[in-house]
């Protein structure tokens, strides 16, 4: 496909309105979209909709598409799986394909002695069998998440996650033994790695108490809550007082593992070793697959039977997942990341020092955002946040938005994105912030 963007009509086009027509009338409205049109074709920085418009891709699915939409050794493997068998289930007649995805987790992951895994379906699944095992492990029942998270949309992961709309409202009561403290976010709380972590570890023994806590849950980089890069240390002291006093670490590295930031897993930038490593996203090149990767005396706490489920590690997404590890090392992808970091942040600094509104620019590798506010009171603009986003897709760049104020706008292009695509999308998106 040919990697230029290209709009032939305004966005949504006539054959896109058509469909949202029959969105309308077939699919539940609380599954809301944010591009005014519907995809065919993608490949590397490029997704075409219905109406032969191309679209740079800044979004790459949300971390998922990480080794591009269409990567060859994906496609060739899941072709070929396909046409073997699609289903078996593995707790029923097991397959190569598993055991070898656990065997490559267990080599790229960075947790020490031997490692297990199980994999499942989703970057939510993962996180709840996550908490099951922590539980099963230290015998207790309590789980610490941190302000600002995101961890899923099932019962026990909104319980976990921290922002209500869109993900919680409305929907309680959530689950029983979930506690919240406060993380750490240099650009609002001004403490450093330290001070964060003393606040935190005095929550946690104040209101919980590490007797009742089987594990502390974090992303080692907070995805919907702003792409929030917590203060040098302050992961370090958690994961310190987690060893010290029986309770599991687990770090959700759903959205940033395999080479988003320019390592296989964000943990390694923190110099840390998590009992337990949540995966989904970026694993699969699109097909659905999560796994819970961790310390074999952890993982193998849960007796037989307790973990699996009907799809969890389907062939054909396994098969996809070892044509996607295999990209990613043969691409020299986590350097690819870190090229994509250079090139934006050259840019936005640049942005940022005549435009005050961009209050602050975060993230690693290709996971980077930029935090839009009031120049002179430093409080969030959701508004502009919002305009400047719309502006960008309907000039036919897809632009994602987050954090817990609505102001923080993402940027997470496939790693195989061309430097002349990328460099022309944060132009638009530029462009839409001086017009705003």
């Amino acid at each position: 496909m040919e990697q230029i963007r290209h709009l032939v009509t305004e966005l949504p086009g006539p054959k896109a309105r058509q469909l949202m027509e029959r969105q309308q009338a077939a699919v539940a409205h609380g599954v809301s979209t944010l591009m005014p049109t519907f995809a065919v074709r993608a490949q590397d920085g490029i997704v075409e909709d219905v109406d032969g418009n191309r679209l740079i891709d800044l979004a790459a699915g949300i971390a998922v598409t990480s080794v591009g939409a269409s990567a060859p050794k994906v496609v060739e493997a899941v072709q070929q799986q396909v046409s073997e068998f699609t289903h078996t289930c593995f707790m029923v007649t097991p397959y190569e394909g598993y055991v070898a995805v656990a065997e490559k987790l267990a080599e790229i992951t960075p947790v020490a002695g031997p490692v297990r895994s199980a994999l499942f379906n989703s970057g939510a699944e993962a996180v709840e069998n996550a908490v099951k095992i922590a539980r099963s492990f230290t015998g207790k029942q309590a789980v610490a998440a941190f302000d600002h998270a995101y961890h899923g949309r099932t019962s026990l992961t909104m319980s976990l996650t921290a922002k209500s709309m869109p993900y919680k409202h409305s929907f309680g009561p959530f689950a029983p033994e979930v506690y919240r403290v406060p993380g750490s976010y240099p650009f609002r709380d001004q403490l450093d790695g330290h001070q964060a972590a003393a606040r935190a570890i005095e929550q946690l023994e104040l209101h919980i108490g590490a007797d009742n806590l089987a594990a502390v849950i974090m992303e080692p980089i907070q995805g919907e809550g702003g792409f929030i890069v917590p203060a040098p240390g302050f992961l370090k002291e958690i994961v310190q007082w987690c060893r010290e006093n029986g309770v599991v670490f687990i770090a959700d590295e759903v959205q940033t593992g395999f080479a988003r930031t320019g390592r296989w897993f964000a943990s390694e930038y923190e110099e840390v070793e998590p009992d337990i490593i949540t995966t989904a996203k970026g694993i699969a090149g699109g097909m659905p697959l999560s796994a819970v990767t961790g310390r074999a005396e952890i993982m193998d706490a849960a007796h037989p039977g307790g973990l699996g489920g009907t799809y969890g590690g389907n062939p054909v997404a396994c098969a996809a997942a070892l044509g996607s590890m295999e990209t990613i090392e043969e691409r020299s992808l986590n350097q690819a990341a870190l090229g994509i970091e250079k090139l934006v942040r050259t840019r936005l600094e640049a942005a940022q020092e005549s435009d005050p509104r961009i209050g602050d620019i975060r993230g690693r590798g290709a996971m980077l955002a930029f935090e839009l506010v009031d120049p002179e009171t430093k409080s969030a603009d959701a508004a502009l946040t919002s305009a400047v986003a719309t502006a960008a897709r309907s000039a036919g760049v897809i632009t994602l938005t987050c954090g817990s104020y609505g102001n923080v706008i993402r940027l997470l292009p496939p790693l195989t994105i061309s430097d002349e695509l990328l460099t022309e999308g944060l132009t638009v998106i530029l462009e839409a912030l001086a017009d705003a």
